[in-house]
């Protein structure tokens, strides 16, 4: 009995961890630590598999560590290899270009050293805007555990052997998960890729390692069933400061996993609070375990797993079909939600339960039972021939996946101009700056500079191969007296090389995979050059959702007299598209220097300008978006 109760507990707990990846795929912008799920998971592991085998130990002086790795098979890999079969046989029927390094992918998640491969072989920015974002990308928590669950065994059996006591084993436990937190600190703080430090073993080993520590300081077969009162008022409050801190840590801007803070202690910090929360709801006179047991918790609790392994499956061959994601993404994201929750439950009942008991005796039963023809078992013989054309499909998709040439979309048309125009950029943007600092700033009348603008139009028109891509010659006139700093993506990286030629006096800086929040000390270091001009035009939102109060400290950090251009988002193919062009529209109905460029509007009519990922302008694409903008500029700007 207390046993069960125990693991409805954790159920819960993990229901927690479940419901805060599907919230995150709801609103990311809200619900910015969705990915927080997997601390959760590897606490528990830690903590669970670490208390069996010293209760082992303490009580028969040995551990089985064959019954153990054979139960892991059955709980883990059934599930495992039906997600990895069934994804298999969908691309070989309806998604091909995920063809290329598909056996790869099968063979380092069947080893359990797929998280290894993801940091050798991750993925770019122009592989995910290019429609071939992997299924498979969250697996890598997979084959860290597994890696836990082969070699921890050894580690317990040496730590029982040799370490002196209980003391010495939680100072070394303690050590080693220290040093993977400040690992993962120094790494970051050096610029080391970020697949290295999100997917290495050494660096998420913090969780597990905090997990463990709790097994040996706190025992759940040793936990006392009797304490004061006020004790469990004790730790009952503990339990709410633990779960204030998740959370908290949920919603916070700080957690998001493209920001510095997660790896300088955010996610030590989230997994402290985590092991305490576990530690509170192990404890038989706490009330959180029967708190945290309720029908929903228990069913999103057992179905933890299978949810976790359909979720990108689902969303990624699912949204690879749908052409207008953005106009009904909360629609899209509830029918998403809603086949990954019946896949998880058919999981459960078709794969996890009943082949977590599997032996060869029921094996030879079933197919037994099976392949006698003079009985009718429709069902089990349905049953048998669904699994085995899956399983041929699949087959034949790894199979041939060695013969498929993988796209290098590093060294597409896209890639290619965007690194020569980001080169481009840094060598004009230092000839810029100079200028900048030697020139005196002059306020200039509007009235003058369009009457003296109409005369040269006439008489030295400039850059008139944009007029076709509809400027004025006048707009084109005014454009080389605006003065700009530019800080945008890859989008407006594409199309760098035209708005510096129709804007000579301006400071472009854009990137690929930028967010809103890497903007911060980019004008910060334009603004301790004294550099930063009283034109800013900001291009950014291609790649997520922010919130709005990194949108509030990029406003304060411009500063109010400085008039502020937003080129808004065309990404018809991803859902955050109208959540931040609904984030800006707000905000320039409160700040009257915020102007924003209606780019989405203006795009959504012209296909023919874009790539196929719908979002990167072509070079024809890219003039009509550099001339639109350069004419919404200059109809607001600053002389």
């Amino acid at each position: 009995m207390e046993k069960n109760r125990f693991i409805t507990g954790y159920s819960g707990l993990r229901a927690l961890a479940v419901i805060g990846v599907i919230l995150y795929h709801l609103n990311p912008d809200t619900f910015i630590g969705g990915y927080l799920g997997v601390p959760i998971f590897f606490v528990l592991s830690g903590y669970l598999v670490t208390c069996q085998m010293l209760k082992s130990y303490e009580k028969d002086g040995f551990f089985d560590n064959v019954n153990f790795y054979w139960s892991r098979i059955k709980k883990l890999y059934p599930s495992l290899l039906s997600v990895l079969w069934l994804s298999s046989a969908y691309i070989l029927l309806f998604q091909r270009n995920l063809l290329a390094n598909l056996w790869q992918i099968v063979v380092s998640n069947v080893l359990s050293v797929y998280n290894f491969w993801q940091i050798f072989n991750g993925q770019s920015y122009f592989e995910r805007f290019a429609a071939n974002e992997s299924p498979f990308v969250h697996l890598w928590t997979m084959s860290i555990n597994g890696q836990f669950y082969l070699l921890w065994p050894l580690v317990v059996y040496l730590l029982v052997k040799y370490a002196k006591n209980k003391k010495v084993m939680v100072k070394i436990l303690s050590g080693f998960s220290l040093l993977s937190a400040l690992e993962m600190a120094i790494m970051y703080r050096i610029g080391v890729n970020i697949n290295r430090i999100y997917y290495g073993t050494d660096t998420r080993f913090f969780a597990l390692g905090i997990g463990a520590v709790l097994a040996v300081l706190w025992p759940i077969n040793k936990l006392k069933t009797e304490i004061k009162q006020n004790k469990a008022y004790f730790l009952d409050g503990m339990g709410f400061v633990a779960l204030f801190i998740i959370l908290l840590m949920f919603f916070s801007p700080a957690m998001n996993a493209e920001g510095p803070f997660p790896y300088y202690g955010g996610m030590l910090l989230f997994t402290i609070a985590t092991t305490i929360f576990v530690a509170v709801i192990a404890h038989p006179c706490s009330h959180w375990n029967r708190w945290m047991t309720n029908p929903v918790f228990n069913w999103l609790g057992s179905r933890s797993y299978g949810i976790y392994l359909y979720q990108f499956p689902v969303m990624i061959f699912f949204e690879d079909k749908i052409s207008n994601l953005a106009e009904y993404a909360f629609l899209y994201h509830l029918f998403e939600i809603t086949i990954i929750l019946v896949l998880s439950e058919l999981s459960y009942r078709f794969i996890e339960k009943p082949l977590s008991k599997i032996s060869l005796s029921s094996t030879k039963k079933y197919l037994k039972k099976v392949l006698n023809f003079k009985t009718k078992n429709y069902g089990s013989k349905i049953q048998a021939l669904v699994i085995s054309l899956i399983f041929i499909c699949g087959s034949i998709a790894i199979i041939v996946s060695p013969m498929v040439k993988a796209q290098d979309y590093n060294q597409s048309q896209l890639a290619v101009r965007i690194r020569k125009n980001c080169r481009q950029q840094k060598k004009e943007n230092q000839l810029a700056i100079a200028k900048i600092k030697k020139s005196k700033k002059k306020d200039q009348k509007r009235a003058k500079l369009i009457k003296v603008a109409n005369k040269t139009a006439k008489s030295h028109p400039v850059n008139r191969l944009y007029k076709k891509y509809g400027i004025s010659q006048l707009d084109l006139q005014l454009a080389h007296k605006v003065q700009l700093t530019a800080i945008g993506d890859s989008v407006m990286a594409s199309s760098s090389n035209d708005l510096t030629r129709l804007m000579p006096k301006s400071i472009i800086d854009a990137a690929v995979s930028r967010q809103v929040n890497a903007s911060f000390g980019l004008l910060d270091h334009y603004k301790s050059q004294h550099v930063l001009a009283d034109n800013v035009l900001i291009a950014l939102g291609t790649n997520g959702a922010f919130p709005m109060s990194d949108l509030n400290q990029l406003m304060q950090l411009i500063g109010s007299k400085r008039q502020v251009f937003w080129i808004n988002t065309y990404v018809p193919n991803k859902p955050w598209q109208n959540q931040v062009n609904q984030s800006l529209a707000k905000a320039a109905r409160r700040y009257h220097n915020l102007n924003i460029i209606d780019w989405c509007n203006y795009a959504k009519s012209h296909p023919n300008w874009f790539y196929d990922d719908h979002t990167h302008p072509t070079p024809i694409g890219s003039k009509y978006y550099s001339a639109f903008v350069v004419k919404a500029i200059v109809k607001h700007a600053k002389f």
